[in-house]
């Protein structure tokens, strides 16, 4: 039986029970098209994702990115750009990030 992950929300609904192994490729993929210092659309990540992830994955890539999307930032890896419209997102810790400070 496949590993699972239950993914998080950020702001704190019921997560989503996974496969890892398709959430370890979805993760890697959404990290690796946000650029380092800047920032990327909700629908310009959801493009780059398809074609890293072009002939290797089985699944509604648009739903799993959604899905790991919100984990990560309710794990801090990403965060939402304020007052951005549409939605941008950039690399960094989030609000789920401060290490109780």
């Amino acid at each position: 039986m496949p590993e699972r992950i239950l993914t998080l929300h950020p702001s704190g609904k019921a997560g989503v029970n996974i496969q890892k192994e398709k959430y370890d490729a979805v993760r890697e993929a959404i990290l690796a098209s946000i650029p380092a210092g800047g920032s990327i659309t909700f629908a310009e990540l959801g493009a780059a994702v398809r074609v890293k992830l072009a002939g290797t994955f089985k699944g509604s890539v648009p739903w799993y990115v959604t899905t790991v999307k919100l984990d990560l930032e309710a794990r801090g890896e990403i965060a939402r750009a304020p007052e951005s419209g549409p939605q941008r997102l950039v690399l960094g810790p989030g609000p789920a990030a401060t290490d109780g400070e």
